[in-house]
């Protein structure tokens, strides 16, 4: 009863204030050129591949499908947190009222579950693809991607309204400082006063359900397509299916070993220097590759921009 009184009298924060990437002046004015070029550089990227996907017929496939959500879902993704480090950068610590840290942190997290379950709806496809190729046009139909798609937004926001829901609810009596360039689950929870334990409760499980499960279906499918690439009796053929999941495994790679060593743990994270760097891969760094790991280099999606810059020139 006393410490709820002592709670109730406490002043609730109004606003949190972001330390950003870095504090050190010198250093700030070059890296927001960095992350500047990155982040339209990302865009780019994002942009030209939804443009080529839905501008020509010959990508509108499932596997395209996924791509151009992976694309339309990551523009999204980045726009969430790059404003709030580049103006770290450029102005230094910043203020950040509490709504608006809180509506960060909801598309934050939508946008991660989002990514996770889509993942693994693509590594699923490439699944059905080598496996089961003759039914491939059955089991994975419009209809059926439309559904995983779906799944996948839908899912992330419920994931979130819960999460944000807990966080949002707990007691924030100061400090109001944040070591980090936007608003994470874990930063802040570090400043929360009240007790946490049910709110890392929710992490926790969101965490299992969401990263480790996504997971487990990628790893499923990989297991099963490495067992039917060894069952190939032609080296060409064993090459070319191992080509058309190099590119996912990569991004799979990158993008779980950073979320799944900050995310899928019961306890608050103390490295919040080290959290920083793993959170640039995962919002700037993946960002930016995935389109030139999954796309630009696909023989498919380059036959479609050369006919694109043919048709610009004529």
């Amino acid at each position: 009863m006393e410490r709820s009184l002592e709670l109730g009298n406490m002043t609730r924060v109004q606003e949190f204030v972001l330390l950003g990437l870095s504090t050190r002046p010198g250093i700030r004015n070059a890296l927001f050129a960095v992350f500047l070029t990155l982040y339209l550089l990302t865009l780019l990227e994002n942009t030209l591949i939804i443009y080529l996907i839905c501008s020509h017929s010959e990508l509108h496939k499932p596997m395209y499908f996924f791509l151009g959500n992976l694309s339309c879902l990551e523009m999204c993704y980045v726009s969430v947190t790059m404003p709030s480090l580049l103006l770290g950068l450029w102005t230094g610590p910043c203020h950040v009222p509490f709504t608006a840290c809180m509506t960060q942190l909801f598309f934050f997290i939508s946008l991660i579950c989002m990514e996770c379950t889509l993942l693994a709806s693509m590594a699923y496809d490439r699944y059905v693809a080598i496996c089961h190729p003759l039914h491939y046009p059955l089991l994975m139909r419009p209809q059926v991607c439309l559904g995983l798609a779906l799944s996948s937004w839908l899912g992330g926001l419920l994931v979130s309204v819960v999460k944000t829901s807990c966080i949002a609810s707990l007691s924030y009596c100061g400090p109001n400082v944040l070591n980090h360039f936007f608003c994470d689950v874990s930063p802040l929870l570090n400043l929360s006063c009240t007790h946490v334990a049910l709110t890392e409760l929710v992490d926790f499980i969101s965490a299992i359900i969401i990263l480790w499960g996504s997971l487990l279906v990628a790893i499923a499918s990989y297991v099963a397509i490495g067992r039917a690439v060894l069952c190939m009796s032609s080296a060409v053929a064993r090459r070319k299916a191992l080509s058309t999941c190099a590119s996912h495994l990569v991004v799979v790679g990158i993008f779980y070993a950073a979320t799944l060593f900050i995310y899928a743990r019961p306890s608050r994270i103390e490295a919040m220097d080290l959290n920083k760097v793993l959170s640039v891969i995962y919002t700037v760094v993946t960002p930016m590759c995935n389109p030139i790991i999954y796309c630009l280099r696909n023989r498919e999606v380059q036959a479609a921009f050369h006919r694109t810059l043919h048709c610009s020139r004529s």
